[in-house]
């Protein structure tokens, strides 16, 4: 006898770290927006802030300590420049990082911009129940995110595993 297992459609909020970008030109906030209601999951919150790594982790936080916010995308910031703080933003909130999602991350943006891509610090983890990716800031970077990782993660349906299921057992001690 088969189960049909059940779509659960999240609370995503989605944050964008650039000092130039404005919401009419947030091409790689408005893709994961776009991708993220198209998965039937709900944008909870979107936001841009500077590449400041304070006000990164403010909004990052304050969504954190929102019990109604499944998952938190970040765009931008993940480079190598003196600009480029999210990593060090976010990596002390996380209770723990995800480190095959950078791995495989960079393994599928080697197809379309080769080596370019261990530029990327790309990362993902979880905080206090919350699951956090850090997408670089181009909109290609996060189609291949989505695309091609997170949606499927944060998926109930997607077989063997996936992120969703998970989910009730995150806060566990």
């Amino acid at each position: 006898m088969s189960v049909d297992i059940l779509f659960i459609p999240l609370n995503i909020s989605v944050l964008t770290i650039s000092d130039s970008r404005t919401d009419a030109d947030d091409t790689s906030g408005n893709t994961l927006v776009e991708r993220i209601q198209t998965a039937n999951h709900h944008v909870y919150e979107k936001k841009i802030v500077p590449d400041d790594i304070y006000q990164i982790r403010a909004v990052v936080s304050s969504w954190v300590a929102n019990k109604d916010i499944n998952a938190i995308v970040t765009t931008g910031g993940t480079g190598v420049t003196g600009r480029d703080g999210t990593p060090e933003a976010v990596m002390p909130l996380l209770d723990k990082v995800l480190d095959g999602f950078g791995e495989v991350f960079r393994m599928l943006s080697y197809k379309d911009i080769k080596t370019s891509t261990m530029q990327s610090r790309a990362l993902s983890g979880v905080a206090n129940g919350t699951y956090i990716f850090c997408l670089p800031g181009s909109s290609g970077a996060c189609r291949t995110a989505w695309d091609d990782l997170i949606k499927d993660q944060l998926d109930s349906r997607t077989k063997p595993c996936n992120l969703v299921q998970l989910m009730p057992r995150l806060k566990e001690k």
